[in-house]
């Protein structure tokens, strides 16, 4: 009678092929880990990328974002964390506000709102908030300072620090007035808009500075009546945060 084959064991454990397949899949993690190892993750450029995909679908207020060459460049907007892009945007909104309180009072031409790298910038024109040599608040431009201070105080606001800076022309005071100096004089005015900021609207008096930079810091020649009349200026400048530190 034949002899039968023995059957054939099983060879125990996994099949090769998972072998091969799990060497590939070890030297292809091996790789991805290099590559991960040889980049650098930007953080900030991250927050920038995600605030500008808000903006763009509309999850922040208004669906607006801030357009490079408006305050900074775009490579200045690349460095910008979330946090001060939203910051930039909160300035944006309120330049919006200011406008249209000022357009509704046919005021575009006293007060110019703009947008700087240091901040929002309220540039009260000529005699706007006080007659000429005097540095007494005019009673009828009270309202747009109460706006300003109302403003300031909302929760988007209410960190920031705000410099108040008085500007002259290079014309001398009259003789017998009150001030001997556009020095004085500038001090005295830009001091009296944040006392009225402090003791009139209940501002927290730690967030201001006020400056009197006389005729030193003009914004046109003082060559024409016209020019000079652009150079008389009271400024509030709502400072963005990275500039609180120098604002004190």
């Amino acid at each position: 009678m034949p002899r039968k084959k023995p059957a054939e064991e099983a060879k125990k454990g996994a099949p090769e092929w998972m072998t091969t397949y799990g060497d590939m899949v070890t030297l292809l993690l091996c790789f991805f880990v290099l590559l991960f190892a040889f980049s650098e993750i930007d953080v900030r450029k991250l927050d920038a990328f995600i605030q500008s995909f808000q903006g763009a679908v509309g999850v922040l207020e208004a669906g607006r974002t801030i357009e490079p060459s408006e305050i900074l460049s775009e490579a200045e907007l690349d460095d910008l964390t979330l946090q001060e892009l939203q910051e930039l945007e909160d300035f944006r909104r309120l330049q919006e506000r200011l406008a249209e309180f000022l357009e509704e009072r046919d005021m575009q031409a006293d007060v110019l709102v703009t947008l700087e790298t240091r901040g929002l910038v309220l540039r009260f024109q000529d005699n706007v908030l006080f007659d000429s040599g005097r540095s007494e608040i005019k009673t009828d431009s009270l309202e747009i300072l109460d706006f300003v201070g109302m403003v300031i105080r909302e929760p988007e606001f209410y960190d920031k620090f705000v410099r108040i800076e008085g500007h002259t022309d290079t014309d001398p005071l009259r003789p017998g007035a009150r001030y001997e100096t556009n020095w004085e004089l500038s001090v005295a005015r830009a001091a009296n808009v944040v006392r009225y900021m402090i003791e009139e609207l209940n501002v927290e008096p730690v967030r201001f500075s006020a400056s009197g930079y006389g005729e030193y810091h003009p914004v046109a020649p003082n060559d024409t009546a016209e020019n000079k009349s652009k150079n008389r200026r009271v400024d509030i400048v709502i400072l963005r945060s990275e500039f609180t530190a120098t604002s004190r």
